[in-house]
């Protein structure tokens, strides 16, 4: 018997695995990137855990069709900012039914607490995912199974109701009584690592939204260096040098690079349709963040002399 773990590498995610093992099922695990996790390194930090569970783990690059279909118009609306978290849990657990019928596996588990997220974990809202997902009876919260209805794994016999577990609330002293017990350590914070519940980064996010499209490429760029709206245009500034990296690495097309010429700075983008005046503003921008008074900017290929301006004059257009 097999099952597909939404894995979020987070203790409850863990802890639900954890039980589901030791009723002898067998466990491959689904991370669905939707592109907003704020952890640089959750990738190799899943890979270790799941080597460490001794898990199949399956990285499912979801972020093209989140955004297309669900950012943007979820039917169950936003939490404080930019995060759909109702409709997000019901994405996922459909990605983890593509998988499930993929692999062969019969049933999906997911680390979610009764109580614990005051948008997407209330009982109702447990529901409207499932309902959502197209998953209604296959979804088991271990952690939570015996305050909910019997999912089918239960209900079927493939995993024992008496041996789950009923928690609830946001108090985690079970969780830590429960992670003493399996001898885990150096699990990630329950804090969440979601942008989209982030009020700096959704200001940013709505911003850009107002005058671009959104893709994959823009995720990363969105999460990094100070942003400004000049006159309806979109310019990037790294803050500092790993920041110029995420710039430089930038593929899509709607932002071309701006770089000092031969003298140190940081790295820009700036809207590839942005006039000429727009990018001689920001070349000075650019300077700006330099200890140079002016200097050349290259941007797309061509000189542009930046001349330093003041940093409360910028302040104003930066989101």
């Amino acid at each position: 018997m097999k099952a597909i773990a939404l894995f979020s590498g987070g203790l409850d995610s863990i802890l639900a695995i954890k039980l589901i093992q030791r009723q002898n099922i067998q466990i491959e695990a689904a991370y669905i990137d939707l592109g907003f996790e704020s952890n640089k390194e959750k990738i190799e930090y899943l890979k270790q855990k799941a080597n460490e569970l001794g898990i199949k783990l399956h990285i499912i690059d979801a972020r093209d069709e989140y955004i297309e279909k669900i950012l943007f118009n979820p039917v169950y609306g936003y939490g404080k900012n930019f995060n759909p978290c109702i409709d997000c849990h019901a994405f996922m657990i459909k990605k983890a039914k593509e998988l499930m019928e993929k692999t062969g596996a019969k049933f999906i588990i997911s680390g979610e607490v009764l109580g614990q997220r005051p948008m997407s974990q209330r009982i109702e809202a447990m529901r409207c995912v499932n309902k959502l997902s197209n998953a209604e009876n296959i979804v088991l919260r271990p952690l939570s199974a015996k305050l909910l209805p019997p999912s089918l794994p239960e209900t079927k016999g493939w995993v024992e109701r008496e041996k789950l577990l009923d928690i609830k609330g946001r108090d985690r002293k079970k969780q830590m009584e429960l992670a003493k017990k399996f001898s885990l350590s150096n699990y990630e914070s329950p804090a969440g690592g979601c942008l989209l519940t982030d009020i700096n980064f959704a200001k940013r996010l709505k911003d850009y939204s107002k005058h671009l499209k959104l893709t994959k490429n823009e995720i990363d760029i969105l999460k990094v260096g100070r942003h400004i709206n000049y006159e309806g245009y979109k310019i990037i500034i790294s803050r500092k040098a790993e920041e110029n990296q995420v710039l430089k690495n930038y593929k899509g097309d709607k932002f071309i690079k701006m770089f000092p010429d031969n003298f140190p700075g940081p790295v820009g983008v700036i809207q590839k349709n942005a006039p000429e005046n727009i990018r001689q503003k920001a070349a000075d921008f650019m300077v700006s963040y330099t200890k140079f008074e002016k200097g050349d900017i290259i941007i797309n290929n061509k000189k542009l002399t930046g001349h330093k301006i003041g940093k409360k004059e910028i302040q104003k257009f930066i989101i």
